[in-house]
């Protein structure tokens, strides 16, 4: 049974989650703050950590930067309050592989982990996280995963390929799995600053909920269109 580790100040909310992720099937474990946390993450190796962005003591940013030193492989999902997205960019720009509103809402926790196990399946299979396939009207860049310092460059060598197909649009489309930290946003704010002066045009397609807030809070959202499907931006 794989492990969930569930880590939050607040008993209702840990027995919420420990009754609707064991309805998941998950093992999960809980502690009531950061530094049991680590101590339970240490012992156990959960594979998925659930944290609570603000909590007396130790707070999830600083139980994120440790979990990550000890295992960056781990998949972090903060819980964050309304008006904390201040706190959810710097999360994601620390690896953190989602962030969710309290109250939590079921279908969107779904997706966090769903996104965690993918980002699991693929650091496995070493899957390649951005491909680039031609359509008749435009180039598509197909995104999985996480864009990151790490694949920075692979991502702008695609972007330049789609580019130079001379297509009328360049298509991102994020898949349900992808991720954007702080580098990636970088590299991508760069790469659409440079589009716009060239006149290229490029469709943003298949955010989450999550990420499309981020993009809007950084002002990606005004440098380019942004819809909610691929066929959608086919025809913007």
């Amino acid at each position: 049974m794989e492990k969930v580790l569930v880590i939050d100040d607040d008993k209702p909310t840990l027995m919420m989650f420990r009754l609707t992720l064991a309805a998941y099937g998950f093992d999960v474990l809980t502690a009531e703050n950061g530094r049991e946390g680590l101590e339970i993450f240490s012992h156990d190796r959960p594979r998925i950590v659930l944290t609570d962005i603000k909590m007396p003591g130790m707070n999830g940013i600083e139980v994120l930067k440790r979990i990550k030193e000890i295992d960056p492989t781990a998949e972090v999902i903060v819980i964050t309050g309304h008006g904390d997205m201040d706190l959810a960019i710097q999360a994601l720009n620390l690896d953190a592989t989602d962030f969710i509103n309290k109250p939590i809402q079921r279908h969107l926790l779904e997706q966090a982990l769903e996104r965690a196990r993918e980002r699991q399946r693929l650091s496995v299979e070493q899957i390649l996280e951005i491909v680039l396939e031609p359509a008749e009207n435009a180039a598509v860049l197909i995104i999985r995963g996480n864009i990151s310092a790490k694949n920075e460059s692979r991502f702008q060598t695609l972007f330049h390929e789609a580019a130079a197909l001379e297509k009328p649009r360049i298509v991102l489309n994020f898949l349900e799995s992808a991720a954007v930290n702080g580098a990636g946003i970088a590299v991508l704010t760069q790469l659409l600053l440079e589009s716009q002066k060239e006149g290229r045009h490029v469709v943003v397609a298949g955010l989450s909920k999550n990420l499309r807030k981020v993009f809007e809070i950084v002002g990606l959202s005004k440098l380019v269109p942004m819809v909610d499907s691929l066929a959608e931006a086919l025809t913007v």
